[in-house]
């Protein structure tokens, strides 16, 4: 202890027997030394009487020697120093004087090591005898403050990037949006272009350090006022503070050209670019601005950018909300078209070269708006995506195709039906069922299907796309590879599914206006590839005499495009079968 019992006047009410007053006060003495936690006992003047093994223990290994009977408390501690110890001083008068019961306040103070820490400690003060003395325990809370703070940060930040988050970005927004002074807010909605395709070819390990390093760029391509932050997979924002759409375009600039600098990831040099959009509200102007609104608008205007070419800006327009809000209400009348009766489908022709017949057709989707017309597969399609449609409307577009060629083989036109697959539908998993249950609903025989595909349609996960679509094969179910040599195609994902044919990408049979060009090379190769793995080979996009004849000399197996036929309704085609022969194609030079 710092001091002896009989030295100081008991802190507590005792008989006035010197040996009683002697033995509770060594009592007393015993029980404060006996707490874990650093420990003081004050007087009614807020000097400090006793003192336990810990707190003396406590101010050795931070250098203080606090002296009973010598020291006030308050100025031991540096309370008068700071508004926190102000509050503690304050409330501590009041517990001795009997107007609280007790004082639980937490206390932070520099770290006595310097370097800019800081330590804190839970006060609990309680008043004891009827005198006014307090007895005052400090408990040091340091590491669960500095675990909370952590957690809290962590919560607010991306762990990845160490950006704000997107809750936090919201905060700050919003926070901005409230300063009385009403500055002018911007804020940029970031989106790297080919940001997929550097995931799926070089995996997401890659992809994470490529968002690192942009996450640095940004940072420095920003102000110093302004917050960078990550809302979630390539998608960044800036906070842009006292900063209007003019000042932000400029910034934009900024940030467009930290993609100047190629990426080095995997040991590659790689260039990317983003698309940005911007929205934000002049000085003195807020009319209940949220963030929510802010960050939503950005974000259609970046899309805005990327449908018109990508690495654009676009500035936010309320036209751009307006068709928002349009494709919203479509996206809700496209789920009401596939339920009803409002979807059609249109079949083109695909003629087998060798023989000069009509053997398939492929089913194009259209649809029959109650207001809009006729509406091509351009003008909802991707929506139906957005919308989580696809599955549905894939399973409408195999029940009825697979019905249709069952009436087309009782009229005496037995042809093969081919049907387009989505991404969405490998995701899900239930493809192979969704054709089986359209082949037994219909009647018509697996050989009589060709399911068509892109290679992109099953990078995510092509290990359970070419399980599924091995099932197929092994029904009977024909599969074929649609738009091959548009992108970069890769030979041995080729080989990992098993398909049947290859659809030979329009992009080539375009320029094969003769058996010399660039793209008749193209289309040999592919086409020797194909019967390499034991495929079949289409051309698709056949618009002129000239292509149909090169195509046909090349040793392609089908063809289709305007040159034959452009899709037409069923009952069209019916006609178009019964009046078309293989002379016709004879004299086109084919």
């Amino acid at each position: 202890m710092a001091a002896d019992a009989g030295d100081v006047q008991p802190p507590l009410d005792v008989p006035e027997s010197e040996a009683t007053r002697a033995r509770d006060a060594g009592l007393v003495a015993a029980i404060v030394d006996a707490l874990p936690s650093p420990t003081v006992v004050l007087d009614p003047d807020g000097v400090i009487v006793m003192v336990n093994r810990a707190w003396e223990q406590d101010g050795r290994d931070h250098g203080v020697a606090i002296r009973p009977g010598a020291d006030y408390y308050a100025e031991a501690v540096g309370l008068a120093d700071d508004p926190e110890g102000r509050t503690l001083v304050s409330e501590l008068r009041e517990l001795i004087a009997g107007l609280r019961t007790e004082v639980s306040i937490d206390r932070s103070m520099p770290s006595p090591g310097g370097g800019g820490g800081r330590l804190w400690f839970h006060v609990q003060a309680t008043r004891v005898g009827s005198r006014g003395h307090v007895v005052v325990t400090h408990t040091d809370v340091t590491a669960r403050v500095l675990a909370e703070r952590a957690s809290s940060w962590q919560a607010r930040h991306d762990h990845l990037t160490e950006l704000p988050n997107r809750a936090h970005l919201h905060e700050l927004i919003d926070r901005e949006l409230q300063r009385p002074d009403r500055p002018a807010v911007a804020v940029l909605f970031l989106d790297v272009d080919g940001f997929k395709t550097v995931n799926d070819s070089l995996g997401h390990e890659v992809g994470d350090e490529l968002l690192r390093q942009l996450s640095a760029r940004l940072l420095r391509a920003s102000r110093g006022q302004d917050t960078v932050g990550r809302l979630g997979g390539d998608e960044f924002v800036v906070l842009c503070r006292d900063c209007d759409t003019d000042g932000a375009e400029v910034l934009a600039a900024r940030c467009h050209a930290a993609f100047e600098e190629p990426f080095l990831l995997g040991g590659r040099s790689l260039r990317l670019g983003a698309s940005i959009g911007i929205a934000g509200t002049a000085r003195g102007v807020r009319r209940g601005v949220r963030s929510t609104d802010l960050v939503r608008d950005a974000d259609l205007a970046m899309y805005a950018a990327k449908a018109a070419g990508r690495g654009r800006v676009r500035v936010f327009s309320p036209e751009l909300r307006t068709a928002a809000e349009q494709k919203m209400q479509l996206a809700a009348e496209l789920r009401d078209a596939i339920a009803g009766d409002q979807l059609v489908l249109h079949y083109q022709p695909i003629l087998h070269l060798p023989s000069r017949r009509c053997t398939g057709v492929e089913a194009l989707v259209r649809w029959q708006h109650p207001e809009r017309g006729l509406l091509p597969p351009s003008d909802f399609v991707q929506l139906a995506a957005q919308h989580d449609l696809m599955p549905d409307l894939t399973r409408w577009v195999l029940r009825t195709a697979t019905g249709q060629a069952v009436a087309w083989e009782a009229e005496g036109l037995p042809l093969i039906v081919g049907v387009n697959i989505a991404a969405e539908h490998f995701a899900g998993g239930t493809l192979v069922d969704d054709v089986a249950s359209a082949l037994a609903g219909s009647g018509l025989a697996a050989d009589r299907l060709v399911v068509e595909l892109t290679e992109t349609s099953v990078a995510e996960d092509p290990v359970a796309a070419a399980a599924q679509l091995a099932q197929l094969r092994v029904s009977g179910v024909e599969v074929s590879i649609d738009d091959f040599g548009c992108g970069f195609s890769s030979i041995s994902q080729l080989m990992s599914l098993p398909a049947g044919s290859l659809k030979i990408d329009r992009s080539l049979v375009a320029g094969a206006d003769r058996l010399t060009s660039q793209s008749a090379a193209a289309i040999s190769a592919v086409v020797g590839l194909a019967e390499a793995f034991g495929m079949r080979s289409l051309a698709e996009g056949v618009e002129t005499a000239e292509q149909l004849a090169v195509v046909s000399a090349l040793g392609c197996t089908f063809a289709q495009g305007f040159h034959i036929a452009r899709p037409m309704a069923a009952g069209e085609l019916a006609r178009w079968l019964r009046e078309t022969s293989a002379e016709r194609y004879a004299r086109s030079g084919a």
